[in-house]
């Protein structure tokens, strides 16, 4: 990169020291990871300001500042001052890398619930398909077949650059990628165009960022927003934010709808289910009417793409979706209830979950689920989580989530003011003894959900995450309770 270059991705107000003679060697959004030689852009957060640290950057070594306000320093600094930073840290982490989402197909999917699912599913079915392909999402990382630990549902511009090179560098063609309201909202996936961006559904989420639904809907919408018309709308029009989403959107649409004809479901068990999309059949060992638009959406994404509908179809049939999504908990032994872990935490999440397990089980069999709620996350969603499963469930344990800063008695407090009824409810505040309560008491013929964190492996503890995962220790319950009979 060039120091030319920059200011001419910059767009600048105003640069001084622009003659600097400087080997720009790295670009930071944070000060304590600026190097000798380095570039570092001051974006102003939610929590933190990065302006703030502009005299620690020049300290560590940076020779370029980019900002948004006049600044001023003796060192031999080159000062570029713009209108917005956060809109440019993305073309700036790209251009760094030699631009690798230019590079790739990407495949952008954003929406409330069903984003990682549906992304897991095009990554399996484009590889199924033989086609090059990594994701980025809330489980995990892959670089083709290579799979690391995700942090974010969708990383900062630097983080995303970077793993978009190494996946240019593996040799990969497509990246599908989950896409947050957060990372729309902040311009993390700026820099780079979507080949097919898709929805998949809104409801009630992270109000505590965006205050009301309207907004919400708004930092979604950005996405199609700035499709070009070369890319591909694919959109879920069941959603009563459909039809907005694509209002100003330039792209090509396809319409998934499973109140018309267009699309409809075949069949749905315990076993799996099976969709008419586009008049194609598609079966599916996932099961739900919420996972039939994660599969038709996933159908249309990879016919937008170009693979052969057959091609696409046959794919299907070993594509498992995500883990942590309706995942079964398996122990080798007969007569013990069947314990399903699951992500959901938002109403709307669980309400899916518990209304397709309640449809597909026995007239005999009792549903039980175990959930809590996020702390220092939005409070209005916690009454509704009780509220959705009153409706489903025969038994309710309310115990303790992510509570992170939050005393988790409190939030359960919460949680409770929404059931009209405590008959069926229990509230067990430690998660490992709640999920022990489930599952001891449980008959042969019982299903448990275990809701709200799904593939997380940790529990978040006023700041810090301890190694905490659901599967694990039901399975280590269910064990115990077969040993046990």
């Amino acid at each position: 990169m060039t120091l030319h270059k920059l200011i001419e991705i910059c767009n600048p107000l105003h640069v001084t020291n622009k003659n600097i003679d400087a080997k720009l060697t790295t670009f930071a959004i944070d000060s304590r990871e600026v190097q000798n030689g380095s570039v570092f852009i001051a974006i102003r957060g939610t929590q933190v300001d990065g302006h703030m640290f502009l005299e620690d950057a020049i300290n560590r070594g940076a020779r370029v500042i980019i900002c948004e306000e006049s600044y001023y320093t003796d060192e031999d600094v080159c000062v570029i001052e713009v209108e917005n930073t956060q809109k440019l840290a993305g073309p700036i982490a790209q251009a760094f890398e030699d631009n690798p989402g230019k590079q790739l197909k990407v495949i952008g999917i954003t929406g409330t619930n069903g984003k990682t699912t549906t992304a897991t599913l095009v990554y399996q079915v484009l590889n199924a398909c033989g086609k090059k392909a990594s994701l980025l999402g809330t489980v995990s990382k892959r670089i083709l077949d290579e799979e690391f630990d995700s942090s974010l549902t969708t990383s900062d511009p630097i983080e995303l650059a970077r793993d978009m090179k190494k996946m240019v560098d593996a040799g990969s063609d497509f990246l599908v990628m989950e896409v947050s309201s957060h990372a729309l909202h902040q311009h993390r996936t700026s820099g780079f165009d979507f080949k097919v961006g898709a929805f998949t559904n809104l409801s009630h989420d992270h109000l505590d960022y965006h205050e009301t639904l309207e907004e919400y809907a708004k930092a979604k919408k950005l996405l199609f927003d700035n499709l070009p018309e070369s890319s591909v709308a694919v959109v879920n029009i069941d959603d009563q934010y459909g039809q907005q989403m694509t209002e100003d959107c330039k792209a090509q649409q396809l319409h998934l709808s499973f109140n018309n004809d267009t699309a409809y479901i075949l069949e749905n068990s315990a076993q799996g289910i099976t969709v008419i999309v586009d008049g194609e059949k598609i079966e599916s060992p996932l099961v739900g009417k919420f996972n039939a638009y994660n599969i038709g959406l996933t159908y249309l994404i990879c016919k937008a793409l170009g693979l052969e509908p057959k091609e696409i179809i046959k794919a299907f049939q070993n594509a498992k979706g995500a883990k942590g999504r309706m995942e079964p908990v398996t122990v080798e032994v007969a007569d013990l209830p069947l314990v399903i872990v699951d992500y959901a935490h938002t109403p709307d999440a669980l309400q899916n979950v518990l209304s397709t397990l309640s449809a597909v089980k026995d007239a005999s069999q009792k549903l039980t689920v175990v959930f809590g709620a996020g702390g220092d996350r939005d409070t209005s969603k916690r009454p509704e989580m009780a509220k959705v499963s009153e409706e489903f469930a025969d038994k309710i344990i309310v115990t303790s989530d992510n509570p992170r800063t939050e005393n988790p008695d409190l939030i359960i407090t919460d949680i409770l003011d929404g059931f009209e009824s405590l008959d069926s409810v229990k509230s067990i505040t430690n998660r490992r003894e709640a999920i022990e309560r489930a599952i001891s008491e449980a008959s042969e013929n019982e299903i448990i959900l275990i809701a709200g964190k799904g593939h997380e492996n940790y529990q978040e503890v006023n700041g810090k995450r301890h190694h905490f995962d659901d599967r694990e220790i039901a399975q280590e319950f269910l064990t115990k309770k077969a040993g046990d009979n």
